[in-house]
Order: structure tokens, then sequence, then C-alpha cells
């Protein structure tokens, strides 16, 4: 099913440099700093429950497509929040996957699944309607043996280190039963605060309270909220964490004077805060955590620019994060400036910054990593987390920016089967870029590998301080 030489250049002479940068790098661990997966699999190392579970319910790459052709949340096994009806037999869900296989065509997703079924469960058959129970029993085996178990296919799938992402009222059980246990593998936290953060947030003032309780600060005030902070993320750092992330709907942000912040967290906790007050203390608090960030070390992600939860009734069935996050534009230049005139300069400091609005790459996103020595520029994101996304990524940031004020690849995902499948992606995708660059005299073959390596493995562990 795969094309040895997928994604590669088709003029042959390119194609043969890209093959060569390819055999280099393809076999290089996996850093994977900043993603979704569930640290309880990791902790527990339970075999997963069945075919369904580890690649349709929780990805919604594979849920949304099927849900945009009229296949309900409840028929795809995801659970509502009233408990009610959803479909739980992991077959029935499969074959609706299985029938609907071709949606898939030419998709990301499509390229992920096939990687992942050919590659970890050695399936010679394609998915579709007339294999449905084939597969489904074939992949079903293979999770009742050892080797298919979290922490076996971690080791099988070479990562190095992978983060997942918490709130701050989360208490870190499994990352602490994964640190007592006699397992080597690295998985470590990442602090995403948004709960506490954005007054939008549901039940944003009882976050904050509890907050308070956990860290026993009295969050009712400004600097006893800020405290609150910083104690919780030296204990994430406790749990392997170097990253906080920050998931806003703007890339605003603000530096004001803390007589003025202050007085908007109290409208916040106060629920009064308007739109325009909201996106102002969330920004506000981007230049706090950059500040609380020269003290303790983390990298301060921030990814912007999505309309999550666009959908109102699939919000209301099934809560947050179910596949209708939408791409917005986003201005960087203007909104950027308070938190970069205040720690822009700081070599120290790390800022990775992604995007979901590919217009301003090349206008706005690569002249500012291009000379701000803090900030630096996440990999093609989500919907652009693609063979074409990181094909445009490269050529409209490397001209400005270069390779070095970028971090690499993350995948992102909660689809843990999918995370060699995507670097494996990401690899080809730079390796043919690469290979142009040769081709075409514009880059050393003595310099060649020396970037190869780097994109694919050194920058990300560099920048996140792995």
């Amino acid at each position: 099913m795969l094309d040895p030489d997928r994604l590669l250049p088709i003029e042959p002479t390119t194609r043969k440099i890209a093959r060569e940068l390819y055999e280099f790098v393809h076999s290089l661990p996996i850093i994977s700093p900043h993603g979704h997966t569930d640290p309880r699999w990791f902790a527990e190392n339970e075999a997963f429950p069945d075919p369904a579970q580890l690649f349709i319910t929780p990805d919604h790459y594979v849920f949304r497509m099927l849900c945009s052709q009229g296949h309900s949340l409840e028929s795809l096994g995801i659970p509502r929040i009233d408990e009610g009806w959803t479909e739980a037999d992991g077959r029935k869900i499969w074959r609706i996957f299985a029938e609907n296989y071709h949606l898939f065509r030419a998709t990301p997703s499509r390229m992920w699944l096939d990687h992942s079924f050919q590659e970890v469960f050695g399936l010679k058959t394609q998915v579709s309607a007339k294999t449905a129970d084939e597969t489904y029993d074939h992949i079903a085996q293979c999770l009742t043996q050892q080797e298919f178990r979290p922490r076996a296919l971690f080791d099988r799938f070479k990562i190095e280190a992978i983060a997942t992402t918490e709130s701050p009222l989360d208490d870190l059980k499994w990352h602490k039963m994964i640190k007592e246990s006699d397992w080597a593998g690295k998985v470590i936290t990442a602090y995403r605060p948004d709960a506490v953060i954005d007054p939008e947030f549901d039940n944003f003032a009882e976050n904050v309270a509890r907050f308070g309780e956990i860290t026993n600060e009295d969050t009712t005030t400004w600097e006893g909220y800020l405290q609150a902070h910083r104690i919780r993320r030296a204990y994430f750092k406790q749990y392997g964490a170097t990253s906080s992330d920050h998931g806003h709907p703007t890339a605003r942000t603000e530096n004001l004077n803390q007589t003025d912040a202050s007085a908007l967290f109290q409208k916040a906790l106060s629920g009064k805060c308007s739109p325009e007050d909201a996106d102002a203390f969330r920004g506000h608090m981007l230049t706090e955590m950059a500040r609380m960030s020269l003290d303790d070390g983390l990298v301060l992600q921030i990814h912007p620019g999505s309309f999550r939860n666009h959908s109102d009734p699939i919000l209301s069935a099934f809560g947050r994060d179910k596949g209708f996050d939408i791409p917005t534009r986003t201005d960087y230049v203007r909104a950027l400036k308070p938190l970069l005139d205040a720690v822009g300069m700081e070599a120290d400091l790390t800022i990775i910054l992604f995007t979901l609005d590919e217009t301003a790459y090349a206008r706005e996103l690569a002249p500012l990593a291009g000379v701000y020595p803090a900030l630096k520029l996440g990999p093609a994101w989500w919907f652009y987390d693609s063979p074409e996304g990181m094909r445009r990524f490269r050529e409209m940031t490397t001209e400005t920016a270069g390779f070095y004020n970028t971090v690499g690849f993350n995948d992102d995902t909660r689809a843990f089967c999918s995370i060699p499948a995507r670097h494996d992606v990401a690899r080809r995708v730079d390796c043919a870029y690469l290979a142009n660059l040769v081709a075409s005299g514009r880059l050393a073959q003595d310099e060649v590998h020396e970037v190869a390596y780097d994109l694919s493995y050194r920058l990300a562990k560099q920048a996140y301080r792995l």
C-alpha cells in the first residue's frame, strides 16, 4: 500500500538526493515535545480496548470527516455529556469507518492511517467495507499481545521523549505513577493554564477558586493568583515539564501595569468581563507567563487563531474538542508587540509561535522570528500538519527566518499510533525540500546532512530543552 518514494520529488536527480537524505534521518529517535496522548496509557500499560478506541474515537481528524458526511458522533462512540446513548460496540464503529474509508483519499489522515496499519499492525489488506471485519479482527488480535501495549509501542516507535498536556487543576497522578515505576520511558507533562487564564472558559471563577485550594494561595487577590501559577509551574516541573502551552482565540498580548491588571482580574472573577476585557486579560497573562518563564525556564508555546467549539449543539451535547475548531484570520505584528517589547530581546527565553493563518507566514511571522531572539516558529500545525502545509511552511519562512529560528517538528496528537507516521511524513517533506535546494545550488552538499538531522531531531530537542 505504501509507495517507498512517497512525497519525494518526481525529477530523478532531485529524488536521488532526497532518497539519500531520507535514509540518513528516517530512523532517528522521535522527539514529541507537544501532544495530547493520555498519560494513563503509559502509567497503567493496559491493552488498548479495541481498534475503534485506538483509531477512531480519540482522533478528531477521523471522526470530523465522518461527521461531515452525516454520521453522528454517537454512532462513532463519542461520549455525551448527559451520558445518553452512544455506540459501545467497537466492531460497529469500525464498520462505519471502513465503509467510508474512501473519504480519506489524498488526506494526511489516510497517509497516517495506512502507515499505522501496515507498519505497526502488519495489515496486508486495504481497509474497506468488504474487509471491515477482517481488518478489525486482525488489529484486535494484535492488541491482545504484550508487544502492542502502550509502553512496548512507545519503545518500538523509538520515542525518546513525549510530552502530554495537563491543566493546572490536574493532580498529575498518572505522571506520578510513571515516575515511580521501573519503566525508563520519558513521558513528561506540559502546563496548559487556559482553564484559569481565560475568563470565557467554562466555570472560570470556580476553577480559580480550586486553583487557590490546590496551591494554598488566596487566588481572589492578584498577587495570590500569580503566586499560585508559580507554585503549579514548579510542581509541573517535578514531573518533567519543560513548557507551558496557551490556546488563545487571538495572538493579542498586553503589558498592563499591575493596578490595571488586578482590576481586570477582579472583573473576570465577578463574571463582568466583556469580550474585549477577556481578550485583554488573556493577552496580559501571556506576558506574565513569559516573565515567569524567564524565572523558571519553561518554554512558552502560543497556539492562537482557532475559533474553538464552533458548533454550539455539539459543544452542548459532547463538550470541548470534538472536531469543530475552525481557523481564523490572525494578526501578529501588532498583536505581539506588547509581549515582544517586554521580553522579545531576552535570549534566554524561548517563545514558540504557531499559526492557523498561512497568509501570515512570509508577511509577519518569518520577519518577526528572523529578528527577535526570544521568538521561534512552531511547525505547520493542525489543519496544515500535512505534506503541502509543511512544504508551504518551509517555502514561505526559510528565506527570512532561516532554519534555525524554527523548532523542527512536533506531532500534536491524541492518536498514538499516528506519531511515527507523522514524523515520517515530516522527514520526507523536509528531505524533498532540502533536495531541491541542493539541486538548484542553494544549499551545499556538505551542509545538507546537518540541516536534515537538525530538522528531524536536534532542533526540537534543543528548543524544548529536552
